[in-house]
């Protein structure tokens, strides 16, 4: 009897995990511009901002249900590839390439100020991250093998460049491909990590450089996205140039101790993966130009929920609400 039960409480248990996994939803927002939206920030349930090519941002303040398009003037050609929102009136964007440039707006997006310029040659910013007490970082493309990092202390009023301690290897760069490939940390010095890709594929953490399990050696590989939760942080990549390769696309990572431990997924997304996030400390979700995949189990085993086109994910920072975007100003929202 007593095997009887636990063969059918198995078998309940098994069917509710799938339920769970195929009861999650994907609504389609807003769609059919010609932009392409790799910039998201999800400041709460209602509010919400997104970045993209030509000049273009958009911005709710219902949850999704309606958005405001803008185009910053002057800026019509530029490619905002990130965004940062601190409420439904300030953000920052980051403009990628010669002049690298962030203008942050005050007053909902009716107007644009210019915070940082680098008209260095070769430049190219990837990606932002800001921590709750409003301490961000800028990271760019190697200029003659240094990582550029620029950081702000005042939510992005003023920048200061970081003095080069990383070196990048011949061929290693960052993917400008959601905005997330660096990401803070508890640490106070310095308060960030970040991933490369290209040639190389690694791990850059307390001033050390770490090899990835991922795709590497052609410029369209490598680590694109990095989530953290407390001592936990999950890499997602492979080869944008065959989205639908599911090999060494994925690494787990134990921030805990002297250096970080690492494993692979068990079961993998099912391809090229771009963005990725935590919703809690068990369940995240990826996204990629080939799908869209959850996983319950902290990122050891994935499962595939959709094959629509996104290029990241967030989730509200303070709220539960999850949004996505991609091409042709597709923006849409996870339910769970």
């Amino acid at each position: 009897m007593l095997t009887f039960l636990k063969k059918n409480l198995l078998l309940l248990l098994t069917c509710l995990s799938a339920l769970s996994v195929s009861a999650q939803s994907i609504q389609i927002l807003d769609s059919g511009k010609n932009v392409s939206m790799r910039g998201l920030s999800v400041v709460n349930d209602k509010v919400i901002w997104c970045s993209g090519s030509y000049g273009s941002v958009a911005r709710s303040v219902d949850g999704g249900k309606s958005f405001e398009w803008l185009k910053v003037a002057g800026y019509g050609q530029r490619d905002f590839r990130d965004i940062e929102a601190f409420d439904a009136n300030r953000a920052v964007i980051m403009a990628i390439s010669e002049p690298a440039i962030i203008l942050k707006t005050t007053d909902g997006g009716k107007s644009w100020q210019k915070v940082l310029e680098d008209t260095t040659k070769g430049m190219f910013l990837d990606a932002m991250n800001f921590d709750r007490k409003g301490r961000g970082y800028v990271i760019g493309d190697p200029i003659g093998r240094k990582v550029y990092l620029a950081q702000t202390n005042d939510r992005g009023n003023t920048w200061q460049r970081v003095q080069a301690v990383y070196r990048a290897e011949q061929g290693e760069s960052f993917f400008a491909s959601s905005g997330s490939n660096i990401m803070s940390t508890r640490d106070k010095n310095p308060g960030y990590l970040f991933v490369s890709g290209g040639m190389q594929s690694q791990l850059f953490y307390r001033h050390q450089r770490y090899p990835l399990a991922l795709m590497k050696g052609k410029e369209s590989t490598g680590a694109n996205s990095v989530a953290v939760r407390g001592n936990k942080a999950i890499v997602v990549g492979g080869d944008f140039a065959q989205d639908k390769i599911k090999d060494s696309n994925c690494v787990l990572i134990e921030l805990g101790g002297n250096h970080p431990g690492f494993s692979t997924a068990q079961t993998a997304p099912l391809g090229y993966r771009s963005s990725v996030i935590f919703y809690n400390k068990n369940t995240l979700v990826c996204c990629g130009t080939s799908g869209v995949d959850i996983s319950t189990d902290g990122g050891k085993n994935w499962k595939n929920i959709s094959t629509q086109s996104f290029h990241v994910v967030q989730k509200a920072k303070k709220g539960k609400a999850i949004f996505l975007t991609g091409s042709k100003g597709k923006i849409a929202r996870l339910r769970l």
